[in-house]
């Protein structure tokens, strides 16, 4: 029961009483327990428009003893607590700061003891025996003395929740400094360094660290988590990750720390070495979450100024630590002294080893160390004339070979023999790029480019041997040059998606439509798709952009529904996009997040995606097909697939490629596109004709029993706007 003496709260503040909104954001949390209601609206009158330190306050409200501990329970953010010593009981107020500090552990809550019974319980014994942060008589508190009382308990708080941050972070500065400790080769210490700085960061370890060693511009990787860890010793442009190498590259020219929202790489510097290590963030890390990586890096430097670990820093920068052949770095410094403008006596030969990643994962990576072995050990034995042989990528070998040592066949013949390994007895292939001495350059990196140009080329045509001429960097430069564009483009949305109608034989009405990527190039035209495409793909583009392009198909096919067109949007799937994990996954819960319904997107998947890896694509297509998205075949015919797959996956239309229709009826009479029709309806799938142009084609394919039609002479590609003017217009006509 309240003291009549409550009535002197506040006494010299007779100010007008208003409603107070309590808003709990950005707020202290205060707790006011009394067992008087009236306590509770003067106190929260008193203190409403309050501020500290640019927040507000927030107020909880207990009217027990038992009802304090229960609020403290499930808002441990309180800050300040208001008691009242005498509730239920004479000591209940006491009772709940004992049980706050011992049974809660909650050492941070202020509490302010009140009382309205003065005498009750002696101050001086009151502050003595319990961890409290005032005790008053109600009758003290005027408004400024409470407003006082609750500006010292709330700085208080904040002190203490500072110290016990900086307690938390010293610790883990500490753990991640024992953490990096102890390790006696650069690749373990790496990863352990990557693995506590994203700890203090509050992310994923997912990261790597590349150095600069010597007096060289070149970086090398050192080590990391995940697939890093396979590039170790490799040169940092050989990353198949255009992203890293961007913000590691800006790191070191810009000498300072690099962050944005999805990653941050910091610079390391000393007497003989610089460092930069780039981790991948899940959230952004707090200004003492920064700090505290900051006095974990001078640990980092201290532990890379090792010597035992710069020793090995020499070895990773000049040596294969595998082979034990010159690796990349050396091979570039020492192809360099091999520039004669007069001279053409010598080949530069790179020796790639074809599905080198299969061996490693089928087989084990001991395996595919020990075929390496036995690769360099035939190409010593094989060719001794060699000047200069070197390991410079996970399954790349160059060789420097005089002119007259060099037959192409017995080369290739030497290479593709069986190489035994362990029990194995593997079978390679390999791709070559040759490159001639009177076309190597001052530069040794820029030598060893136009070998790569050569590589390249034989890899795209298909062939072995591939040779250097003076077109081919041209042309590299041309696509290096497109797929920077395409990049800059897709990055700025300047991507479009056109949609193709697809209609009904028999009736001629709308069915779906083909989402088609377009890629504007400034000038009012459009790049091919298939030249950009293959690029994409080449370039690692094709995934992200395979799925803006699934999005925009969701964002069209919902337009679609707001209109009353329940038809079908058709989007293109490449092998790189069926190659992520959980790519079925990753379908799903995009038309779940644009609330598509599954039945409305159809998945076109052409053969070479169906037969890279059979067993997996019909795991995934069955998932889909389960989840309700149709799958079609696209392109059938073109491939070499057998016809045996076909009763295995789960699809339900086959298109019929152009190829079979663009002669139809004057130089092809149509024999295949029949055929893929009658296997159609024999399997009881529906069968689409795309590129139709002419009415020939279209009798004849409609005698055929073909289902569905798509082509120009029934509707060209057409931005969205324009694809809703034609469905809203278009009226069938049937012949």
């Amino acid at each position: 029961m309240a003291s009549e003496q409550d009535d002197f709260l506040f006494l010299d503040h007779d100010e007008e009483l208003q409603e107070v909104e309590e808003v709990a954001s950005a707020a202290w949390d205060i707790l006011i327990v009394d067992d008087d209601p009236e306590i509770h609206s003067v106190t929260t009158l008193a203190l409403s428009g309050v501020e500290f330190w640019g927040r507000s306050l927030f107020f909880h409200h207990a009217y027990s003893g038992a009802e304090a501990i229960e609020k403290l329970i499930h808002n441990p953010e309180i800050s300040v607590m208001l008691l009242d010593v005498v509730m239920e009981t004479d000591d209940a107020g006491l009772t709940v700061v004992k049980r706050v500090r011992d049974e809660l552990k909650n050492n941070s809550v202020r509490i302010i003891l009140r009382t309205g019974q003065p005498g009750h319980a002696p101050e001086e014994q009151v502050i003595r025996d319990y961890d409290i942060n005032d005790y008053k008589m109600k009758t003290e508190l005027t408004r400024s003395k409470l407003v006082t009382s609750m500006m010292t308990a709330v700085r208080s708080y904040r002190q203490i929740c500072e110290l016990e941050a900086q307690s938390l972070a010293l610790s883990s500065i500490l753990d991640a400094c024992k953490g990096i400790l102890g390790h006696n080769d650069i690749s373990s210490f790496s990863l352990a360094v990557v693995t506590h700085l994203a700890k203090i960061l509050g992310s994923e370890a997912n990261g790597i660290v590349c150095g600069q060693l010597g007096k060289g511009k070149r970086f090398t990787v050192l080590g990391g988590t995940n697939h890093f860890q396979e590039s170790f010793g490799d040169g940092l442009e050989q990353l198949d990750n255009g992203r890293v190498i961007m913000q590691v590259q800006n790191c070191f020219d810009s000498a300072q720390h690099q962050r944005t929202e999805h990653d941050i790489t910091v610079l390391l510097k000393g007497k003989n070495r610089s460092a930069a290590i780039y981790i991948e963030l899940d959230i952004q890390p707090t200004d003492s979450q920064l700090q505290s990586m900051e006095v974990f890096l001078a640990n980092v430097s201290v532990g890379l100024d090792n010597i035992k670990l710069f020793n090995e820093l020499r070895d990773v920068a000049y040596k294969d630590p595998l082979t034990k052949l010159p690796n990349r770095s050396s091979f570039t410094e020492k192809i360099t002294n091999y520039y004669k403008p007069k001279s053409n006596d010598l080949l530069l030969i790179l020796i790639d080893i074809a599905q080198f990643s299969d061996i490693n994962n089928g087989l084990g990576q001991e395996v595919g160390n020990q075929l390496l072995i036995a690769v360099m050990t035939r190409l010593e034995q094989e060719f001794p004339q060699t000047e200069l042989l070197a390991r410079i990528g996970a399954d790349v070998f160059a060789l420097l070979l005089p002119k007259v040592a060099f037959e192409e066949q017995m080369f290739i013949d030497s290479l593709l023999t069986p190489y035994q390994v362990n029990e194995h007895v593997l079978s390679i292939h390999f791709r070559v790029g040759v490159c001639e001495q009177d076309d190597f350059v001052c530069n040794g990196l820029d030598t060893l480019k136009l070998a790569y140009i050569a590589l390249n080329q034989a890899k795209q045509e298909n062939r072995v041997v591939g040779r250097y001429t003076s077109d081919l960097e041209e042309k590299m430069a041309w696509k290096l040059g497109l797929i920077r564009q395409l990049r800059q483009d897709f990055e700025h949305k300047r991507l479009e998606v056109w949609y193709q109608p697809q209609l009904c034989f028999k009736t001629l009405e709308v069915v779906g439509c083909e989402a088609l990527l377009r890629w504007p190039s400034g000038n009012g035209r459009y790049i091919s798709p298939g030249i950009f495409v293959p690029l994409a793909e080449n370039a690692g583009l094709i995934v992200d952009i395979g799925q803006w392009v699934l999005e925009q198909a969701c964002e069209q096919q919902k337009k679609l529904a707001a209109i009353g067109k329940s038809i079908s949007v058709a989007v293109n799937v490449s092998v790189p996009q069926f190659k992520v994990a959980n790519y079925a996954q990753s379908v799903k819960d995009t038309l779940l997040e644009y609330q598509v319904d599954p039945k409305f997107i159809e998945l076109e998947v052409t053969e070479s995606v169906v037969m890279d890896e059979i067993g997996a694509v019909v795991e995934t297509l069955r998932e889909l097909q389960e989840f309700g998205v149709e799958v079609a075949i696209d392109d059938f015919g073109t491939g070499f697939s057998s016809l045996s797959y076909l009763q295995t996956l789960p699809f339900s239309r086959l298109k019929i490629d152009r190829a079979f229709i663009k002669d139809i009826p004057h130089s092809d009479s149509g024999a295949i596109a029949e055929l893929v029709i009658s296997l159609g309806r024999h399997l009881g799938r529906k069968t689409i004709a795309e590129g139709v142009e002419t009415k020939e084609q279209s009798d004849l394919l409609k005698k055929m029993g073909c289902d569905e039609v798509q082509g120009f002479m029934y509707a060209k590609p057409m931005p969205s706007e324009a694809l809703m003017m034609f469905l809203k217009n278009y009226k069938p006509k049937v012949n």
